[in-house]
């Protein structure tokens, strides 16, 4: 006789079917687990055979196969353990033969027989909601399954002597609520901002239309400081992207006690950080930064310091909103729409743009032209706001604060995004929720110009030698900043503006 159990296999965040065949038969005392598993579904032997041990049952002497089906989908991970040893259980009679059907159930076993918790609960419950089942995962994970469904039948036992006596009648096991994570502390406010009014202008653009935009400014200019402070202007994530945002971080294991909230991603690695860092992969194909920053911002401060090889692998990412990591056995893709901050210096001194500044390396035009080297022109082409920070001066620190702040900034953001997301559903573009992920084709379409801004684009566009991409990339800039204003159409001061923000055309070439 084989006893069933389903369970899951992720690849990417979708959470493929599994089933966990267990039969025991006569002959040699062996326990063998096979189905393409990697090592620690190996191990998953030895904790379950701990694991029943320690809720009083004992394993027979009898030969134990398990099988994990589809045999040729690579299994990775430890939440096979639960359902293997469930299987066991029903199979000897210590649970009721059909207590498992209609159950997809996925969970570590530790070696007292409790129950430890595993990344992936709420794909794995967002799927099994889809194809009609109830759950049974680990009680930490139980908050983070309930937010799959109202409906979804969820057990979130503590250990499986609980789970055990759930399925004889003996004890009930409660159905977990949602959880969401409290705010830990206010986000940093742009009123600390002293001075800076044209820095602050594009980060208000960039978080408008969900743009990239590059800081260019010598040491303590307070780029970093502006970037801190995105978070607390941007509005917050909608249902959706809540949904897409939590289940990338419940595949990476980073859902703190299963509770979710609505703010965007602030992702800030280190400029150290690898390629499969930033992107992606490794050994288990995990999701990198880029991902981990889906529907939210990717800061990258000292930019030209990164690796060349982990910047360019940005590049297509950027344009198509996700990344796809293929390994010699198996595929996954990722959602990766990010908004790019970034900051640098001007040179490796940082002085370069100071008038009068002599360079210890000499010419200081030569010296950030090749720090400026570091960057590949196709990856500055991506960047829709090229801005250049001036150093601060004693004169705007002893100012008082200034009388605007965050709130006052982040109530227009929220009007400009609602006059998107409204245009773009009308144009039958659900998903598109802010003018930089809007499809070029719909672009010339929002953005109707006048004659005047006909040959203004034309003009500009010859002299910054713009690419089809920035040509594009100009329209969609002009549309927020006519936005922010409330404008129906966009006029020649939006393009104007928009324009300003595009890097010179010899910088551009020098950097590619």
């Amino acid at each position: 006789m084989v006893v069933r159990v389903a369970t899951v296999a992720f690849e990417g965040v979708e959470a493929r079917p599994v089933d966990v065949q267990v039969q025991i038969s006569n002959g040699n005392v062996v326990f063998n687990v096979v189905g393409l598993g990697d090592k620690a579904v190996a191990e998953s032997r030895e904790r379950v055979r701990s694991a029943l041990v320690a809720s009083g049952l004992a394993l027979p002497p009898k030969r134990i196969t398990v099988n994990l089906a589809p045999a040729d989908l690579p299994k990775e991970g430890s939440h096979y353990d639960l359902p293997i040893a469930l299987g066991v259980m029903a199979a000897i009679g210590a649970i009721p033969f059909d207590a498992l059907d209609g159950f997809t159930v996925l969970g570590e076993l530790a070696l007292d027989g409790t129950l430890s918790p595993v990344a992936g609960v709420l794909p794995a419950a967002v799927a099994a909601n889809a194809r009609g089942r109830g759950l049974i995962c680990p009680a930490e994970c139980g908050p983070e399954a309930a937010w799959a469904s109202g409906e979804i039948p969820i057990l979130a036992p503590r250990s499986l002597l609980q789970l055990a006596n759930h399925f004889h009648g003996t004890q009930v096991l409660s159905r977990p609520l949602p959880a969401i994570r409290a705010a830990t502390a206010e986000l940093a406010d742009l009123r600390d901002i002293k001075g800076q009014e044209s820095a602050k202008r594009a980060l208000e653009i960039a978080a408008a239309g969900g743009h990239n935009l590059l800081f260019n400014g010598p040491p303590g200019a307070g780029k970093s400081m502006l970037a801190a402070r995105l978070p607390s202007i941007l509005p917050p994530l909608t249902p959706r992207e809540l949904l897409e945002v939590s289940m990338i971080h419940s595949v990476a294991g980073a859902l703190a006690g299963g509770q979710l909230t609505d703010r965007r991603p602030f992702r800030s690695p280190h400029h150290s950080a690898s390629m499969p860092a930033l992107v992606g992969g490794g050994s288990h194909a995990r999701p990198g930064e880029i991902s981990l920053a889906h529907n939210g911002v990717l800061f990258l401060d000292e930019l030209p310091e990164f690796q060349a090889q982990a910047l360019d692998a940005l590049r297509q990412p950027l344009e198509t909103g996700e990344v796809a990591i293929a390994r010699a056995n198996h595929r996954c893709v990722y959602p990766a729409r990010f908004q790019l901050i970034a900051a640098m210096n001007p040179c490796r001194c940082g002085h370069a743009l100071e008038p009068g500044y002599s360079c210890r390396r000499g010419d200081p035009k030569n010296c950030a032209q090749a720090y400026h080297t570091r960057l590949s022109g196709p990856l500055l082409d991506r960047i829709d706001l090229h801005l250049e920070v001036a150093a601060i001066r004693a004169s705007d620190l002893i100012l008082p604060a200034p009388s605007e702040g965050s709130s006052e900034v982040a109530a227009r953001v929220a009007a400009a995004r609602d006059i998107q997301r409204e245009r773009y559903q009308g144009f039958g573009q659900p998903n598109v929720t802010c003018n930089a992920a809007a499809p070029a084709a719909l672009v010339e379409q929002v953005v109707a110009l006048d004659e005047g801004g006909r040959n203004l684009v034309r003009d500009a566009s010859e002299r910054l030698r713009l690419s089809a991409r920035g040509f594009h990339r100009i329209l969609k800039l002009a549309r927020t900043i006519a936005d922010l204003q409330g404008a129906k159409n966009v006029l020649r001061p939006h393009l104007a503006e928009a324009l300003s923000y595009r890097p010179a055309s010899d910088r551009h070439h020098r950097a590619a």
